[in-house]
């Protein structure tokens, strides 16, 4: 499989770099869009009045400074964009593997693998009687 870098700084455990990686996406996913909104030689307000939203929720969006997930979705579709918005995410139910090991049974739920779990702390009741 080849390396592709899609120029996102590496996610830690670090808070603030999750915020400016979350960031940066913003920043990318806005530029991609206005790119998009101009390859189809639309202005902001035909794809406003198009999907319903403001002029200034566009340029938000944009811009990378956030809008709603609902105008997120809506300028997709008025892109004609919605399959690559579903193809982001791919069905979790299709896992043919995992659905005969659960034996044709559908998750409901979330756990740990066993010996997953950790001790919230090394003390235990006793430990400190001498």
């Amino acid at each position: 499989m080849p390396n592709i870098n899609y120029n996102v700084p590496d996610m830690s455990t670090n808070p603030d770099s999750i915020i400016e990686t979350v960031s940066h996406l913003e920043t990318q996913l806005g530029e991609r869009l206005a790119r998009l909104r101009l390859s189809r030689n639309l202005t902001r307000a035909q794809l406003a009045k198009e999907t319903g939203a403001s002029s200034r929720t566009l340029a938000r969006l944009e811009a990378g400074e956030g809008a709603s997930l609902d105008s997120f979705i809506r300028v997709l579709l008025a892109l004609n964009m919605e399959s690559n918005l579903l193809a982001m995410l791919p069905d979790p139910a299709v896992r043919p593997i995992e659905r005969v090991k659960l034996q044709g049974r559908e998750r409901q739920r979330a756990r740990p693998m066993q010996g997953e779990t950790k001790p919230a702390s090394e003390w235990a009741w006793g430990d400190d009687e001498e």
